[in-house]
């Protein structure tokens, strides 16, 4: 029981330190679905290590679509925004509204580039600041690369 308490705290720090929604459904995940194996089945650690597996891997593919709409606003930005010119949204998932800059493409290494400055503002109000850089693919699509 010891080391399943351990786990699960385990599981709730790295879900406070996820950098994005497929993490920290994947960590929030593993620790609902290690609490629920715990609790049903007759051995405490099986249960806990079945649910803590499956609860990470559904959790993160929730996560994952969540972020897909920040993904493709990003792409949106990059590929019809003028440059310097910001671009707001809301994430109503997640409650963070968005200000994207996007700055002049560059060809560089035989690839067309675009920094692009995120800054996100959460609900308790803080503020974060990414500055990214995307390259077009040879399908046309951009691809974030940090």
């Amino acid at each position: 029981m010891k080391h399943l308490i351990a786990c699960i705290l385990f599981l709730s720090l790295l879900t406070g330190c996820a950098a994005n929604q497929a993490q920290s459904g994947a960590g929030l995940g593993g620790l609902i679905g290690a609490t629920v194996g715990a609790l049903t089945f007759k051995n405490k650690i099986s249960g806990a290590a079945i649910g803590a597996g499956v609860g990470a891997a559904v959790g993160y593919m929730v996560g994952n679509e969540m972020d897909k709409g920040d993904r493709t606003r990003v792409a949106h930005v990059l590929e019809n925004a003028p440059s310097e010119e910001p671009v707001y949204w809301d994430n109503p998932d997640r409650h963070v509204r968005y200000r994207a800059v996007p700055h002049p493409p560059r060809r560089r290494h035989g690839r067309i580039e675009r920094d692009v400055t995120l800054r996100a503002t959460m609900p308790d109000g803080r503020h974060e600041t990414v500055h990214a850089r995307a390259y077009r693919q040879p399908d046309g699509t951009w691809r974030l690369v940090r």
